[in-house]
């Protein structure tokens, strides 16, 4: 139990960018196209009763979503190059409207791509729901890089009001449920 407390939280240093990695990088020999063995992705959503809205931001690696961006769409992509900023955009709005989709008591919820920007290695995409009446029940549809890797786990962290709750979707598994919201 304690090696794998470790392990996730050693993860999540990494993945929160609290630990450095390039000089782990440097000091392995690996380049960035394979220092990194571990396909996550971690989502923050945020509702409070005002404005109502769900406020969502997922962070992803770089060069894996860029893999997955050219793997969907067959166009080369540079998430970090600021001259392709908005041409980036619109590839990752159709990307999150593809992979992510939200519903409040059943009824689906309407997502807006709001942007993205670069931190360290990875992306944060943001996107914000149209406002939203109190609900009970959160379905959450997340498939981001399932077309690109089979052993991709998405974690969600969803704070309604103050209460947390949180959630990991291992592939192949795309639906998670929140209920007594």
């Amino acid at each position: 139990m304690t090696v794998l407390f470790s392990q996730i939280l050693l993860i999540c240093y990494l993945f929160s960018g609290v630990l450095p990695l390039k000089p782990v990088e440097t000091a392995l020999g690996l380049t960035a196209g394979n220092w990194h063995p571990l396909h996550l992705s971690s989502m923050d959503v945020n509702y409070t009763t005002k404005p109502g809205t769900l406020e969502i931001s997922c962070r992803l690696f770089t060069d894996d979503l860029e893999d997955a961006l050219k793997k969907q769409f067959n166009v080369p992509t540079d998430l970090s190059a600021a001259a392709k900023h908005q041409a980036m955009d619109v590839l990752l709005k159709k990307y999150i409207a593809l992979h992510l989709k939200f519903q409040a008591n059943g009824q689906p919820v309407t997502l807006n791509y709001l942007g993205f920007e670069k931190d360290r290695e990875a992306v944060i995409v943001y996107v914000e729901s149209t406002p939203l009446k109190s609900f009970k029940k959160l379905e959450v549809y997340n498939t981001l890089m399932y077309d690109l890797f089979t052993d991709q786990t998405n974690i969600m962290h969803v704070v309604i009001n103050g209460d947390r709750k949180s959630s990991k979707l291992d592939y192949p598994e795309t639906k998670a449920v929140l209920v007594n919201l």
